[in-house]
């Protein structure tokens, strides 16, 4: 069987449509999967069994990137087409079955959302691959037996961005209740990255600094070995919660209700102010780690 699945560019909303992805490995075993995704989330599906070939999306003028897609795609007759980016592109392949997922916002999870395109309810979780070699690089960059607290303070844009001054006072206030504590500092490459988690990383020199790092399967193996991330609202923290983290969201001017975590272990706090506009830096400390010492007595790392 061959599937052709067309995914988000960005990061976040691709980690989230890992849970339909997973439905369908586990309803047709042996199907080979062609994923097409923008260059950023490629690195999410290299370990997911079945993949045939990842097709990277590079946005165009004129919206000719969809052209470029329909030209790698069209020689290929598809037993499934998924689109959930709500183009034309699949009603101009030859498949014998397809389902694409209508545009535009909506009430609801962005989950609920690419459910419905399959018709699953509940939705189902987000997950990550990883092989061996990522999870024994990850035991080596975060060996054992210390609890290590994931910390992700950048964002796509900097009106997500919680004050790293907050980061550093939540840390030290999640500190004083874990004996062993050690914090993570985990971002993406290049500049704007290192620039938003370097106040963090100049005020806790214990830290281990993962910026830019990691590949996405060691990123989510690292986050693995984590008792607990809190982050911004963004692609981390997605693949944070899908990894099986205890995962704390901070959100300012975008929609909980749209894009909060999804996993085994979540949780969100929401800065006072208008639903999807208030600015992030209202968020106090204290009400994120209440959230947080909740979020780790669900886990049971903490006695209730």
């Amino acid at each position: 069987m061959r599937i052709l699945f067309i995914t988000a560019t960005r990061l976040g909303d691709a980690v989230l449509s890992t849970g339909l992805l997973d439905h369908l490995l586990r309803t047709y075993p042996g199907a080979r999967v062609t994923v097409a995704c923008g260059p950023v989330a490629a690195g999410l599906f290299d370990r997911m069994p079945g993949r045939e070939r990842t097709v990277i999306v590079e946005k165009q003028a004129y919206d000719l990137h969809w052209l470029a897609l329909w030209r790698r795609c069209v020689g290929t007759r598809w037993d499934l087409a998924i689109d959930l980016r709500g183009s034309a592109t699949t009603w101009l392949l030859t498949t014998r079955k397809r389902a694409v997922m209508r545009g535009g916002r909506r009430p609801g999870h962005r989950t609920s959302h690419l459910a419905q395109v399959l018709g699953l309810d509940p939705p189902p979780l987000p997950v990550v691959w990883t092989a061996p070699e990522d999870r024994a690089r990850a035991e080596m960059l975060l060996p054992g037996p210390a609890a290590y607290i994931g910390l992700g303070p950048t964002a796509n844009w900097s009106g997500k961005v919680w004050p790293a001054a907050n980061f550093v006072a939540l840390y030290e206030g999640l500190a004083a209740q874990i004996p062993g504590g050690r914090p993570v500092v985990f971002a993406g490459s290049g500049a704007a990255e290192r620039a938003m988690a370097a106040g963090v990383l100049a005020v806790l020199p214990n830290a281990i600094d993962l910026c830019g790092a990691l590949s996405l399967p060691e990123a989510a193996a690292c986050l693995a070995r984590c008792g607990l991330f809190v982050g911004n609202d963004s692609g981390l923290m997605h693949l944070a919660a899908a990894a099986g983290t205890p995962t704390l969201g901070l959100f300012g001017p975008s929609r909980a209700d749209e894009y909060a975590p999804v996993g085994r272990c979540t949780g969100f706090v929401v800065s006072p102010g208008l639903p999807g506009a208030a600015p992030i830096a209202r968020l106090a400390v204290a009400p994120a780690l209440d959230a947080a010492l909740s979020l780790l007595r669900r886990a049971g790392t903490l006695a209730a």
